[in-house]
C-alpha cells in the first residue's frame, strides 16, 4: 500500500513530458532564459544566441540524458532504477507525441540559431556539436545504451 501517493501511475515521469502545459512551460523557460541573456550588456545579439541554444543543450542533456531513476517512491520495484529520464518517458514507446516534441524542439532553436548568428562558422561549430550532443542519444537505436561504460549504473 503506498499511502500518501497522489498519483495513480506506476511512475509518474513516464507522463510529465505529455502533462498539461509542459510543452508551454518549456518554451516559456527557453524564451526567459533568451531574455535573461539578452539583458546582459556585454553580450552581442549573436553571442547570446548560441549561448543559449548551448545552455538549453546542456540544461536537457543533464536532466533527460543523465539523470537515472524516479524521484518518487514507486511501486515498480526500482525497474526503472537504471533507466534515464528519457528512456521512461511514455513506457520507453518510440515516436510519440512527447519525444517528437522534445526531439523537434533542440532543432528549431538550433535553426534560429544559426539565422541571427548569420551562419557565423565559429558559432556554426559549437551549435552543431551541442545539437548533436543532444540529439543522438534520442536515437532508438541508443535506447539503454551506455557509450564506454558512461552512465552504466
Amino acid at each position: 500500500m503506498n499511502v500518501g501517493v497522489a498519483h495513480s501511475e506506476l511512475n509518474p515521469n513516464t507522463r510529465v513530458a505529455s502533462s498539461r502545459g509542459s510543452w508551454l512551460a518549456y518554451g516559456l523557460a527557453v524564451g526567459a532564459l533568451h531574455v535573461v541573456l539578452l539583458s546582459v550588456p556585454v553580450l552581442s545579439v549573436p553571442m547570446v544566441w548560441t549561448l543559449t541554444n548551448v545552455l538549453h543543450n546542456l540544461v536537457m542533456y543533464l536532466l533527460l540524458h543523465t539523470v537515472k531513476g524516479t524521484p518518487f517512491e514507486t511501486p515498480d520495484q526500482g525497474k526503472d532504477r537504471l533507466l534515464t529520464h528519457w528512456e521512461q518517458i511514455d513506457y520507453g514507446l518510440q515516436c510519440t507525441s512527447s519525444r517528437k516534441f522534445l526531439s523537434i524542439s533542440p532543432v528549431v532553436l538550433y535553426l534560429l540559431t544559426s539565422f541571427y548568428t548569420k551562419y557565423d562558422p565559429a558559432h556554426f561549430v559549437i551549435n552543431t556539436a551541442s545539437l548533436l550532443s543532444v540529439l543522438l542519444p534520442k536515437l532508438p537505436q541508443f535506447h539503454g545504451v551506455r557509450l564506454f561504460g558512461i552512465n552504466k549504473y
